[in-house]
């Protein structure tokens, strides 16, 4: 029997991971649980040892030495579910601490199942989940598909650790940068900044700490190389790489690349840019759907507004042209104030109305203005009366 618990520790170890020492540590709990059965639960002086180089299995109560026969059917079975249990556990911890490690980095697992959206991943050892949020929209997978992913976080469940991952999350892109880009990962060109809307585009900006060395070249490599493996990693994601720049202007510029930019307005405040460009420029500038301006706006950390030369000085004088309607308003419901019955509230009711001149309050009927809300029949009857009582010069 000791030669059988050696060859099972032996084993466990191979092919779990899980160390000797915490395999003997979980037998002798379970055995001393079985001996507390027999012995009596309340029993403090219970002791159980294995020799680690014989696996000689020793218990002993007080100065009483029990023999292994001893132990029932019942203990024996105890004994096994708590090896089973502790085991179970630490073959947990083992993949929880390995994975908990590769947080930030990325792994390949094969596709396993599918669960209502979400991709389990088959990782060896232990399950990924690769939930539909961190799916790229253009992606598409079938059982036994090989699948690359950025480990997002790891959490302890009582089913044991939950391994999340991500292919849509910006980092994913970085850190494939970081393995494809030696550069990067000597620390010679640094990622400053990355803005990415999957399966469709990412801007990142890189600068390098050696002036020898050009940061965009090392990055799209030698005729591409680089770039196009990752781009083929991505399922055909654009990638756009800009020279980093503590130049506001300049770093805009690059972000907005291929747009040529007229004027830029800087609000430091407020944190805004203005940028002016030329009309056959500005789809460019905004992109599809706006996404050009929104992947230059995050990756430089600015908002920003894009307009068309011109489009700045028309929309002033448009709205020099409508002050005087923010007036008009004023102006009505003080010509309604001076009939009789007409407070503030009434007039800015019959305004609303489209009552809005002492000419239609003559020509409307007293069931008219009843139907408004705060005004009754007798004050409808008074307002009326005072407008017909009205000169030509006061409608």
């Amino acid at each position: 029997m000791n030669n059988d618990i050696l060859m099972i520790i032996d084993s466990i170890e191979r092919e779990k991971g899980v160390s000797k020492e915490v395999l003997f540590s979980a037998i002798e709990s379970a055995l001393l649980s079985a001996a507390k059965k027999i012995l009596g639960k309340h029993r403090t002086d219970i002791e159980v040892t294995i020799d680690r180089e014989t696996g000689k299995i020793k218990v002993t109560g007080g100065d009483k030495e029990i023999e292994s026969g001893e132990f029932g059917r019942i203990a024996a079975q105890t004994a096994k579910q708590v090896i089973i249990q502790k085991i179970r556990e630490a073959e947990r911890e083992v993949i929880f601490d390995d994975f908990h490690k590769k947080v930030g980095g990325i792994v390949t697992g094969s596709v396993h199942r599918f669960e209502k959206g979400t991709i389990i991943v088959e990782l060896g050892k232990t399950e990924a989940i690769l939930p539909k949020s961190q799916q790229c929209p253009n992606e598409k997978y079938k059982q036994g598909d090989s699948v690359r992913a950025y480990v997002l976080e790891v959490n302890k469940t009582s089913h044991g650790p939950q391994i999340v991952v991500s292919r849509s999350d910006a980092a994913f892109v970085k850190k494939l940068f970081e393995l494809e880009v030696p550069e990067i990962s000597e620390g010679i060109v640094e990622i400053k900044s990355i803005s990415r809307e999957a399966g469709e585009r990412t801007k990142i900006a890189v600068q390098s700490k050696d002036e020898k060395i050009d940061p965009v070249g090392a990055c799209v490599g030698m005729r591409g190389a680089r770039v196009k493996d990752i781009v083929k990693e991505l399922r055909g994601e654009k990638i756009d790489i800009v020279r980093w720049s503590d130049d506001t202007t300049e770093y805009l510029k690059a972000a907005l690349n291929p747009a040529q930019i007229s004027k830029i307005k800087i609000d430091k405040e407020k944190k805004t840019i203005e940028v002016i460009v030329k009309e056959d420029q500005l789809s460019i500038a905004i992109g599809k759907h706006g996404q050009n301006v929104r992947l230059a706006s995050r990756l430089i950390g600015w908002e920003l507004d894009i307009r068309a030369e011109g489009k700045e000085k028309v929309e002033s004088e448009k709205d020099k042209k409508e002050k005087p309607k923010e007036k008009e308003p004023k102006k009505k419901a003080l010509s309604l104030k001076s009939l009789d019955g007409v407070g503030k509230k009434a007039a800015e009711t019959l305004i609303e109305a489209g009552f809005d001149t002492v000419e239609k309050i003559r020509e409307a009927t007293t069931e008219d203005l009843v139907k408004l809300n705060g005004i009754g029949k007798k004050t409808a009857e008074k307002i009326i009366m005072s407008a017909k009582s009205k000169k030509e010069s006061d409608k």
